[in-house]
């Protein structure tokens, strides 16, 4: 079994010892500036909310932050930008667009929020080239169930452009988030190719259980199994049913708004025990399927 590795200049050895090209990354967060700092300013104050401090790593200028993820070989990736109040997501799809045409790398990225613009600027996404949204229901503070939004959901769905949802209770439960909410509209729109965030996390059972019953329902490896959230047992616990979904689990590390290294995530994904061929389809194949990256 492949060796993990234990810093982040040690990544390109791990992947080019699995026989890949390189990394693709479902959950990489860039953001304008402001809105950067606003977001590690949330974790800044987050220890209340999760019970430890959250000493950002990559807490750098854009330019470095994109060159250290060239350099250890992440072929690919999105922005995952994602609003918070309403006017807001067609100013974010805007600077996504410009960010992805100025970087070969970078995935077309956008958001959606409940609001009657909604299906305009998803629409001009959509014919723009859109490879992924992001919905964050926790900090949105919204009902993914609000008819708002049906019509854009049932947009993605028909266009199989995959959403990264975050409607998991962690770091901290909101109005909206469980698998509740986010169930009913998988419910309607089951053809949906929605990419559960952080595996769900906490209820890591409950959206295993939609990717194991929706045919487009997958999931990603943000912030699992890593020393900081104590969850080595719980990959023990899980890793049977993440074998079994080899085909539906993606790369993801929430960089660069982590408190460790990015290492420390692959670290994770290697010591479940899965082999080789699990980590080569989660590091690279699932998501090349998925973005229609070439090798």
């Amino acid at each position: 079994m492949v060796d993990p590795p234990r810093s982040d200049a040690e990544v390109p050895a791990f992947w080019r010892s699995l026989g890949l090209p390189g990394l693709l990354d479902a959950h990489v967060h860039f953001m304008p500036e402001p809105v950067m700092r606003k977001v590690w300013a949330y974790f800044d104050s987050a220890g209340p909310l999760t019970g430890r401090e959250w000493p950002i790593v990559y807490r750098w200028p854009e330019p470095a932050r994109l060159a250290h993820l060239r350099g250890m070989g992440v072929r690919a990736f999105p922005s995952l930008v994602y609003a918070h109040k309403p006017g807001m997501a067609a100013w974010l799809n805007e600077w996504a667009r410009e960010f992805a045409a100025a970087n070969d790398d970078v995935l077309l990225s956008a958001t959606i929020f409940p609001e009657p613009e909604v299906e305009a600027y998803l629409d001009d996404a959509l014919r723009s080239g859109l490879r992924v949204v992001k919905v964050h229901v926790q900090v949105g503070g919204f009902d993914p169930r609000d008819p708002l939004l049906d019509p854009a959901w049932g947009m993605l769905a028909d266009a199989g452009v995959p959403v990264v949802v975050h409607a998991g209770s962690g770091p901290a439960p909101g109005a909206f988030t469980g698998p509740g909410p986010i169930g009913e509209v998988l419910a309607r729109h089951p053809a949906l190719p929605m990419v559960a965030a952080h595996m769900g996390m906490p209820e890591y059972d409950e959206f295993l259980a939609f990717a194991e019953r929706y045919a487009n329902v997958r999931v990603d490896t943000t912030m699992c199994f890593i020393d900081f959230s104590g969850s080595i047992a719980l990959g023990e616990r899980l890793a049977p049913r993440l074998e079994a979904l080899q085909d539906k689990v993606l790369l993801g590390a929430d960089f660069p708004n982590i408190p460790y290294p990015y290492a420390h995530q692959l670290e994770a994904l290697v010591r479940l025990g899965l082999g080789d061929d699990w980590l080569r389809a989660v590091c690279w194949d699932n998501a090349a399927r998925l973005f229609g990256i070439g090798g």
